[in-house]
């Protein structure tokens, strides 16, 4: 293993940098002296509020570009690429959840395939050094051989969320190959932690807790049969980024296109959460906490288990994911309670 480190005399466009990971990398890059143009439509799919206050930790960077844009209107994002001239695009930009894709098909197509078509179209017109995107561990469907590799067959999709993110790809590979510019396919697994998405789990039933609500648990209340999920705490996912960004795959003969997991390589089990949550919640209020709690039958388009093999990711740069779903939990509630100013049930 051989990487080069960041290079901070680059610019970076960084697509969705409202988003949870989005404002995580730029702040990151920011912190380093990397000059970050920053770009996002700041869509209404969860509390905008969020998006905002993620900006606002943004804003005082004197290297930070805010952009409000959408990349499905190929104008604009051409003329922004003309403008800036990125050497190094991160597209994070896209439309996420799995349930959600069920009900709204056309956000998922809109931006997930044309959006990132834009993207790939104005790397091959303005040629970057590299474009990294995310996809997702959504692609190995309902896949039971574990853990997931990079090489794994991944053409059976449960979702039309999933698919979007494997066409990326082969959309990725196909303008690789043809225009020789080096694209890096990142398939997150279970990305949590403070300022997170709210229409994630661990969010939702923090919520609900507060709001003395029932929690519904997807897993037919099959214990011995649960599901498992590879949580990847934030800022692991943003370790694993920031070391790809100036290592691109190299042609070497072959399409300069590859694909990572980025997960925690450590599958838990659905209940084994819920009780590390109630764990942190009780740490942070001083008092016993369990949810109240039903158990539905599983989700269309969830699958079994999620499990990502991260030695693709070590032998390139040197890294694995390593923090606990303990205590990335407990950094998740602590600052719940203080952004939300709750310190009790019904304070």
């Amino acid at each position: 293993m051989n990487y080069n480190p960041l290079n901070v005399d680059k610019t970076y466009l960084v697509t969705g940098a409202a988003g949870f990971i989005g404002h995580y990398l730029s702040k990151r890059l920011l912190d380093k002296g990397c000059k970050i143009i920053g770009l996002d439509n700041m869509n209404d799919y969860y509390d905008v509020k969020l998006k905002e206050q993620r900006l606002e930790l943004l804003a005082p960077y004197g290297n930070f570009t805010f952009l409000q844009s959408d990349i499905s209107n190929k104008e604009t994002l051409m003329e922004i690429f003309d403008e800036y001239k990125p050497d190094i695009v991160v597209n994070l930009a896209a439309q996420a959840g799995v349930r959600y894709s069920i009900e709204n098909p056309d956000a998922y197509i809109q931006s997930n395939i044309i959006g990132f078509y834009n993207i790939l179209e104005a790397c091959r017109h303005y040629p970057v050094d590299h474009l990294l995107y995310a996809s997702s561990s959504s692609v190995y469907g309902a896949n039971k051989k574990v853990p997931f590799k990079e090489t794994d067959f991944v053409d059976q999709p449960v979702s039309l969320y999933a698919s979007t993110k494997k066409s990326n790809e082969l959309m990725a590979h196909t303008y690789s190959h043809l225009y020789k510019f080096a694209s890096t396919g990142l398939r997150f697994f279970t990305v949590y932690g403070p300022m997170g998405r709210p229409d994630m789990a661990y969010f939702g039933f923090t919520e609900k807790f507060f709001n003395e609500e029932e929690i519904k648990i997807y897993n037919n209340g099959d214990f011995d049969n649960d599901l498992y999920r590879d949580f990847t705490y934030i800022d692991d996912i943003i370790e694993g980024i920031e070391r790809l960004l100036s290592n691109p795959p190299s042609a070497d003969g072959q399409v300069p296109h590859k694909v990572f997991n980025i997960g925690n390589n450590n599958p838990e089990m659905l209940m084994k959460f819920v009780r590390a949550l109630e764990k942190a919640l009780s740490n942070a209020l001083g008092e016993k906490v369990e949810f109240k709690k039903s158990f539905e039958p599983i989700k269309p388009g969830d699958v079994p288990a999620t499990y990502a093999s991260t030695e693709q990711l070590q032998q390139a740069v040197g890294f694995k994911p390593t923090t606990s779903i303990e205590d990335g939990l407990q950094k998740f509630v602590d600052w719940y309670c203080n952004y939300y100013d709750v310190k009790k049930i019904n304070a």
